[in-house]
């Protein structure tokens, strides 16, 4: 089968080319995936995606034109992916839901270390041979309260380190996770465990439900000087009033892995460029922030997790097996 690879870098190529074993015909293209690149897919069975391509009305009238009837998203979220319309052009979609839930959990609890301990900034002082530690200070984690917003498979890890901290974890889901529950996770409503958060980490999916779920109401109800950390999705946060949390104080440090606008940003090197962004801009001048450019993912296990999933559910496809991991609408 001939498979259109979007948006892909080095590892992209690697990875999913070793679990291909020249199973089907790959080609790779550095351009994300959007209604202006649609052409490229022309003559091939499905294309693969990723989270910053624009998989709108548009994309896919384009995909369906030029004979694409499969989607891989070599990721878990999907709310890129207008689903009414492949349904109505009959093209399958398909995710990886599961990777590796440590890999993220693990990066989430780094920023948190980063963050306390001001490790950024401790590595800055020290390469320019300022050894002082003032304005260095953290506090132990342990006997501190974690609030986590979802409890899936990267919630229950993340809720498993932190309570390996010594630390207090309530959290907020739908749908109680009960391996949570056994470690001893407090299942509260929303309202009630936002207050209490020492650290506030999102660990749910974007849906329309949760758009910018963390804004002004939420941040005056959480505690002064609470650490926000979103390892998810950049829509779960409206940007704006988290810029206004830490102008004010009433956010003591934020650790972001995702930005609501990301697709123009991330996963190039803009180092040579003027950010044009002037909230994401802003956001950077904090010294009580740290983004990474979603990077959450990248470990070896969850690439070779990732690209073995997205090969065998293009397989399944190919052979009109059951589609394991499909998402419809």
């Amino acid at each position: 089968m001939k498979i259109a690879i979007f948006g892909t870098k080095r590892y992209d190529k690697e990875f999913l080319s070793a679990a291909n074993h020249d199973r089907h015909e790959l080609t790779f293209y550095e351009p994300n995936l959007t209604g202006k690149t649609t052409l490229l897919a022309k003559g091939f069975d499905a294309v693969c995606a990723f989270v910053n391509d624009d998989l709108g009305r548009q994309t896919i009238e384009g995909l369906h034109a030029h004979g694409v009837r499969c989607i891989a998203l070599r990721c878990a979220g999907f709310n890129n992916v207008d689903l009414a319309a492949c349904a109505e052009k009959g093209i399958k979609v398909v995710r990886v839901p599961k990777y590796s839930p440590y890999a993220v959990a693990e990066h989430a609890a780094a920023l948190v270390l980063a963050l306390n301990r001001k490790t950024h900034r401790a590595y800055n002082r020290v390469r320019e041979s300022n050894f002082s530690i003032e304005g260095l200070l953290g506090f132990d984690l342990h006997g501190k309260t974690a609030a986590l917003l979802g409890t899936g498979v990267i919630g229950a890890v993340a809720a498993r380190i932190f309570r390996g901290f010594g630390m207090r974890v309530v959290a907020f889901d739908p749908y109680p996770n009960k391996e949570c529950e056994e470690l001893g996770v407090e299942f509260r409503p929303l309202e009630s465990i936002v207050p209490e958060a020492d650290i506030l980490s999102l660990h749910c999916p974007l849906t329309p439900e949760n758009f910018h779920i963390v804004d002004n109401a939420m941040i005056a109800q959480m505690k002064r000087g609470v650490m926000l950390i979103n390892t998810s999705r950049g829509g779960l946060i409206d940007t704006k009033a988290v810029i206004e949390g830490l102008k004010s104080g009433h956010l003591g440090s934020v650790g972001l892995d995702v930005y609501e606008e990301e697709e123009d940003l991330f996963f190039e090197d803009l180092s040579g460029t003027i950010i044009t962004d002037d909230t994401f801009s802003r956001l950077l001048t904090f010294p009580n922030v740290i983004v990474t450019a979603h990077q959450a993912f990248f470990t070896r296990e969850a690439l070779e997790r990732i690209s073995s999933v997205t090969i065998g559910n293009l397989t399944a496809f190919e052979e009109e097996q059951p589609l394991e991991n499909e998402v419809q609408a």
